[in-house]
C-alpha cells in the first residue's frame, strides 16, 4: 500500500473526500516528523511508538576496496509496534 492507497482507504472509511483525507494524512505525518525532530516520542496507544535513537560514530570498511571509512554519528527514527498492532497482524 502506498500513500495514495492509504488516502483512498481513509476517505472511504471516514466518509470524507480524498482531498480532506490527504490533508489529514499530511498533517499527521508532519506532526510526527516535527515531534521526532525535537526529540519527542509519539505514542499511539494500541498502535505503536515512534522515537529517535542516537547512533555513535563508527569506523566501517568499503566492501569493494577494503578501505576504512568513518561513519558519522546520526539520529535514526524508530518505530516499535504496540500490542494492538501485533495482535492484529498475528491473529
Amino acid at each position: 500500500m502506498n500513500k495514495n492507497d492509504l488516502i483512498t482507504r481513509v476517505a472511504d472509511q471516514a466518509g470524507i473526500t480524498k482531498a480532506d483525507a490527504s490533508r489529514a494524512a499530511d498533517a499527521v505525518i508532519d506532526a510526527i516528523t516535527a515531534a521526532l525532530t525535537t526529540g519527542d516520542e509519539v505514542r499511539l496507544v494500541g498502535f505503536g511508538t515512534f522515537s529517535v535513537s542516537s547512533r555513535a560514530a563508527t569506523e566501517g570498511r568499503n566492501p569493494r576496496t577494503g578501505e576504512k571509512i568513518n561513519i558519522p554519528a546520526s539520529r535514526q527514527p524508530k518505530f516499535k509496534a504496540g500490542k494492538g498492532l501485533k495482535d492484529a497482524v498475528n491473529g
